[in-house]
């Protein structure tokens, strides 16, 4: 896996990565304690609020950065986005009023839902072979499962000497960095888009993504990702302090079993992909997922939660890691930044579903119902996803023109028959092809 490290251009993006998201580790937790220092006993609500303004940002603008952004060079546009976070977090130590924090924190958020799906269209383009591409998510899963180990930690030291005002200055730090590192690498150039209105960039990923099969599943995926993962990130706090009486240490220590799961898929799934098909693989993943929520109505002890919440992050990675291949599969290189900004805002709107119905059945019903609940979700996603991903799915499909005329530049290699002319190439929704060809099964 750690090989691909050896392409220059790969290392660098990748590092920005990884420093960008330790800078935002550390924002985490200073917001919390910021939220604190302006609400006091209303922090919760104060941070559950700017959760909802981050995922609303993420849904609602993804799609319409993606449309503005199409023409623009895309090493200019990661440059940029990454010096507005720098500036976002560099004024977040200022502020004295809460909703200040509401309107940086969406600013914040903002540019991250412009510059994520952007920097992931691009990885395709730097690293054109499957199965480089196939490492690339993997170490881009263990890095975000290593951040979430790494930036608590890390927090906790730095403020035995620094105040919480000073961890933004990390953020800052760690924002330019990787402004740096993309600035240092020349990125492969991608086909000028044909020129169309903003209402058409605006949707066309989402119409891409809904008009095809394979990501219609993973659609399904996403939810049922969503209705299990919710449990973890909305509750582990709950059952650990409130249902088992423990200290707040232990909430860390679950978590981690959650890491660590997700840790070991995302080393294991490059080997894994070279045998199986994606669907079986995202699927099984979240079969695994399901089976440890229905599990976890019999947790009774940190011992069991911790072993369940290992299961959850091992289905947690399996079931997400391969996405981006089917992303790459079912686009053209220009339609990617658009595809991607499109699973970025669908995806983000499932966990804007589940988050506050983990929350509201935790609080109201208890936990068991909570599993119970989430994870019949969970499972009524699986059987959509098997319903609407094909197991017959092939990239290259023998199909019909009826429309275009028979000397057009795309019917050349054709057949002519009595309806127009018939061919066969890699299948992606596009201007020539608006829908998916019936396969007979």
């Amino acid at each position: 896996m750690f090989e691909i490290l050896a392409h220059r251009t790969y290392r660098h993006l990748f590092a920005a990565q990884v420093i960008a998201l330790i800078g935002t580790g550390l924002a985490t937790v200073a917001l919390g304690l910021l939220a604190f220092d302006l609400a006091g006993e209303n922090a919760g609500l104060v941070l559950g609020t700017a959760l909802a303004i981050k995922m609303i940002a993420y849904v609602g603008i993804a799609p319409i950065a993606a449309a503005f952004a199409e023409s623009l060079p895309r090493r200019s546009m990661l440059v940029t986005l990454d010096i507005v976070r720098a500036g976002v977090a560099l004024a977040l130590p200022f502020v004295s009023q809460i909703w200040e924090v509401y309107v940086l924190i969406f600013l914040l958020q903002a540019a991250s839902a412009a510059f994520t799906p952007t920097f992931q269209a691009t990885i395709p383009d730097v690293l054109p072979e499957e199965k480089d591409y196939t490492k690339a998510l993997s170490l881009s899963r263990l890095a975000y499962d290593l951040e979430n180990l790494i930036s608590p930690m890390l927090a906790a030291a730095l403020l035995t000497v620094i105040s919480f005002h000073a961890l933004f200055a990390g953020t800052v730090v760690g924002f330019i960095a990787s402004a740096v590192l993309v600035a240092t690498v020349i990125l492969p150039r991608h086909p000028s888009p044909k020129r169309r209105s903003i209402y058409d960039r605006t949707f066309r990923g989402l119409r891409i993504y809904l008009a095809t099969p394979r990501l219609r599943g993973l659609l399904a995926v996403n939810a049922a990702v969503a209705a299990s993962a919710s449990m973890v990130f909305v509750n582990t706090v709950v059952i650990v302090q409130a249902e088992f009486g423990l200290k707040q240490s232990a909430v860390a220590l679950a978590l981690t079993g959650f890491g660590l799961g997700s840790m070991l898929a995302a080393l294991v799934l490059p080997r894994l992909l070279d045998k199986l098909q994606d669907r079986s693989v995202m699927l099984g993943g979240i079969g695994l997922m399901i089976i440890g929520m229905f599990l976890g109505i019999l947790a009774v002890s940190q011992a069991s939660l911790m072993v369940l919440w290992f299961i959850l992050g091992l289905g947690y990675s399996t079931a997400q890691t391969p996405s981006g291949r089917l992303l790459r599969r079912s686009s053209h290189p220009e339609d990617r930044p658009a595809l991607f900004a499109a699973q970025f805002a669908l995806s983000h709107a499932c966990w804007l579903l589940f988050y506050p119905l983990a929350g509201w059945f935790g609080t109201h019903y208890g936990m068991p119902l909570t599993f119970a609940v989430l994870g019949s979700a969970g499972a009524l996603c699986i059987l959509i996803a098997l319903r609407v991903w094909p197991t017959k799915d092939p990239e290259v499909i023998e199909h019909e023109h009826t429309t275009l005329p028979t000397e057009h530049a795309h019917t050349q290699s054709g057949i002519t028959t009595k309806d127009g002319v018939r061919h066969a190439h890699l299948y992606v929704i596009d201007d020539y092809h608006p829908n998916w060809p019936h396969l007979g099964g």
